[in-house]
């Protein structure tokens, strides 16, 4: 039996995706920047795309629409396309949950002189507006806040955050990865600048993603060559993967209706039975949260015999597919930041799992996962009791 259960790190590519790629590879390989026929069926491919894109958040334009090579890039130019119109360092604010995409691009403009406030979470993940508005500063640029957060499930107050950096006159991004086509986004009425969108995590194909830079924005590109995607990312298109993700935003626009409530009623079963298991703790926001998505942590994780990283391994053993918090880097696991950020101690940081629901889970997935789950955690539980007396009766 298997069962998958990490949508946030990618889904499937839908068969509609895959039949549009096939014929754009095919019949309209063409270089959209050609100016013959083949050419402009290409163009014409990579403008559809962008207008089906654009549905997606109901942006006013499909110019508004810059394709990229996926999520990471889209926050890349967000940021860093923001900062390279300053000769002069500026203030910035992100949170202290956002994806590394966005910490780590930080972090860099930080070694380069830029002053940087990281917003402080409470213990479900959320954002403090009042705490926003007291960081902004007269040279604050740019606030970017994560829409919904990948690890935890938490939903950011984004129009409320939003409105504040509005009327600040700063510029305000959203990492909106995890919650476009998820959560229905309108940017005609969201106060924010600039919005991030991949492609795979709608089951679109890998390779591609947006940035919606609203009318009036300025930019300078991370990318300099022939000028495509309104001069803000140079580089022949790819087309069929654009074509794909054209394709997925499009479908995932109209499905929204039917499939964010059931993927609600899935996490809450989700939740209700994992209540029921010792030792294991909810985490994120219960309300504001992404609709597929259910984390946990070990109360009594270790970082060692027993982690979040342990049980996706022995749930893997088992045909089913989750994630861990915790990262391991050259061999030595780390616990996750997200969780320590949010409050909680290093060892429960260690033990961080996340479960996320898609397209083909049913409840018997669900069902099935939680009584696998429960199993392996009272056996590495009693294997662990075990080894801790033994250490005592050596001493």
């Amino acid at each position: 039996m298997q069962i998958y259960l990490d949508y946030s790190a990618t889904t499937p590519t839908r068969k509609e995706a895959i039949a549009v790629m096939q014929t754009v590879l095919t019949q309209q390989w063409g270089n959209p920047s050609s100016l013959h026929e083949w050419g402009q069926r290409a163009a014409t491919v990579v403008e559809e795309a962008r207008v089906q894109v654009a549905g997606l958040i109901n942006a006013a334009t499909a110019e508004s629409i810059i394709f990229t090579s996926g999520g990471t890039e889209a926050n890349n130019l967000a940021i860093m396309g923001v900062a390279r119109l300053y000769a002069v360092p500026q203030h910035l604010i992100i949170s202290s949950v956002e994806h590394s995409a966005i910490s780590e691009t930080v972090r860099l403009l930080e070694m380069w002189g830029w002053e940087v406030t990281r917003l402080s979470v409470d213990v479900k993940g959320r954002v403090n507006p009042l705490d926003l508005k007291a960081a902004l500063r007269h040279n604050t640029v740019l606030v970017s806040v994560i829409y919904g957060q990948s690890e935890v499930g938490t939903v950011q107050p984004i129009a409320e955050l939003g409105k504040i950096v509005r009327s600040h006159d700063a510029l305000f991004h959203t990492d909106a990865v995890q919650a476009a086509g998820r959560l229905p986004i309108d940017v005609q009425q969201l106060p924010v600048d600039l919005l991030s969108l991949s492609s795979h995590k709608i089951y679109g194909p890998q390779g591609t993603g947006a940035l919606y830079v609203r009318p009036g924005v300025e930019l300078l590109p991370l990318i300099s060559g022939g000028g495509q995607e309104m001069g803000l990312r140079s580089g022949t298109q790819a087309v069929p993967i654009i074509a794909g993700f054209g394709v997925a935003a499009e479908l995932a626009a109209q499905e929204l209706a039917t499939e964010t409530p059931r993927l609600i009623e899935l996490r809450d079963r989700a939740f209700a039975q994992l209540a029921e298991i010792p030792g294991l703790i909810a985490t994120g926001d219960g309300c504001d949260r992404l609709p597929h998505h259910v984390s946990m942590c070990l109360e009594n994780a270790d970082g060692k015999k027993l982690s979040g990283k342990t049980l996706v391994r022995q749930l893997n053993l088992a045909g089913i597919g989750i994630s861990a918090g915790a990262a391991c880097h050259s061999g030595k696991l780390s616990p996750s930041p997200i969780l320590l950020a949010m409050g909680y101690s290093e060892k429960a940081a260690f033990g961080g799992i996340r479960i996320t629901l898609g397209r083909d889970t049913t409840e018997a997935d669900i069902d099935w996962t939680v009584m696998v789950l429960k199993q392996v955690l009272q056996r590495l539980t009693n294997e662990s009791l075990k080894q801790q007396l033994l250490q005592t009766r050596v001493k």
